[in-house]
């Protein structure tokens, strides 16, 4: 079974900065790759970032340069690090593994239960 724990969210001033972890158990994540998501109430879960296992990332547009994925596949943990956050941002962020260099949501089978981050203005 695996599971992935998120921490490191909270409460931050606009232009500050957070970073995210993902840890995760069991077998999945070696070889896999490993996205960020978020979501705001009422609306889509959007892919924010992802990373293969040999570090290759991907952003979306309105997190690129601010944002860095990464990955340490000795202890099976994604990171997020967020720079320059903005209150539009406030969202609740999730991890998530697929075998596959997937986009869609139901493309990744693995989820963590989400993680609070609030940007003040």
């Amino acid at each position: 079974q695996v599971q992935l724990v998120e921490s490191g969210g909270g409460l931050v001033q606009a232009g500050g900065s957070l970073r995210l972890s993902c840890a995760a158990s069991g077998s999945v994540f070696s070889g896999n790759v490993m996205g960020w998501y978020r979501q705001s109430p009422g609306k889509q879960r959007e892919l924010v970032a992802r990373i293969n296992y040999v570090g290759s990332t991907n952003y979306a547009d309105s997190v690129n340069v601010r944002f860095t994925i990464s990955r340490d596949n000795a202890k099976n943990t994604v990171y997020l690090q967020m720079n320059s956050l903005k209150p539009e941002e406030t969202d609740v962020y999730y991890c998530a593994a697929s075998n596959a260099w997937a986009v869609y949501t139901d493309e990744y089978p693995f989820w963590g239960q989400g993680i609070q981050v609030t940007v003040s203005s």
